[in-house]
């Protein structure tokens, strides 16, 4: 897995920088209610998506949070007073804080499924009931858009992914949260070019090829040999998915993901 306080000082750049960031932001707003006051965006990283959920929405207060220093720095300075440095499997807010909560790009980096819960679970105990939780799912596949490249890195060591939908709503469900909405966003400036995926295998962004590793020289050679080294194959489309946590008074329905009323008990026996 990357450094992340490594890699902040280049994390914009090399990820579509402030186009991808308007992008990522839309899309979360589109599935958070109108009436939300405050958002928690949990690991915020360096606060580029965080800045335009708060500036995408008038009266709507946010507040992000990331556990590299780094990160939570370059945040910090894009939203004075807004970003707190902690751990999502642990947020220091209260119960009930907030009317939405976001988590972009994170939960494919999530390795141990407890870990992955838990985070999923302190989203839901931070949310006031109605409120929403919106995440990115299914990222690493998102990036097979069916190019050279992806041909040439199909043949990589596979590692489950950690954030397909159905794992993600398996986790969201065990918290009580219900389905509530899918929205999509283009990764633009995102579509890699043969070059630019040496470079990315040669620091480790993909995990199952880290530095070092014995094959990655081969796959180096064979992302070489492809044409127009330098031309961006098409941008990735990110998908976010939406839970809501029931009101009291409601129970959801785990085959439709609708909340339902109570059923009102029979006061009638038979004789």
């Amino acid at each position: 897995m990357l450094d992340y306080d490594k890699e902040a000082e280049r994390y914009d750049v090399s990820r579509g920088g402030e186009p991808r960031a308007a992008a990522a932001a839309e899309g979360v707003l589109s599935l958070v209610p109108e009436g939300a006051r405050r958002l928690l965006d949990v690991a915020c990283g360096t606060g580029i998506v965080t800045r335009r959920l708060a500036s995408g929405r008038a009266g709507l207060r946010v507040t992000g949070v990331d556990r590299a220093p780094a990160m939570a720095g370059h945040a910090a300075a894009r939203m004075p007073g807004a970003v707190v440095l902690a751990d999502g499997r642990r947020l220091p807010f209260r119960e009930g804080t907030f009317d939405a909560v976001s988590s972009v790009w994170l939960l494919h980096l999530v390795e141990d499924r407890a870990d992955a819960r838990r985070i999923v679970a302190e989203c839901a105990r931070v949310l006031r009931p109605g409120g929403v939780y919106v995440t990115t799912v299914d990222k690493g596949a998102s990036h097979n858009v069916g190019s050279d490249i992806d041909v040439v890195l199909a043949a990589r060591p596979p590692r489950p992914a950690s954030d397909t939908a159905e794992v993600v709503e398996s986790y969201a469900l065990g918290c009580g949260l219900v389905p509530a909405g899918e929205a999509r966003f283009p990764g633009r400036g995102q579509g890699r070019s043969p070059r630019r995926a040496i470079a990315d295998l040669r620091r480790g962004w993909f995990v199952t090829l880290p530095p070092g590793h014995p094959l990655a020289d081969g796959f180096a050679a064979r992302l070489a040999a492809l044409p127009d080294q330098d031309r961006p194959r098409p941008d990735p489309v990110f998908t976010l998915r939406a839970f809501r946590k029931p009101l009291p008074g409601m129970f959801p329905d785990m085959r439709s993901g609708e909340e339902q009323p109570p059923v009102q008990a029979d006061t009638q026996r038979d004789g």
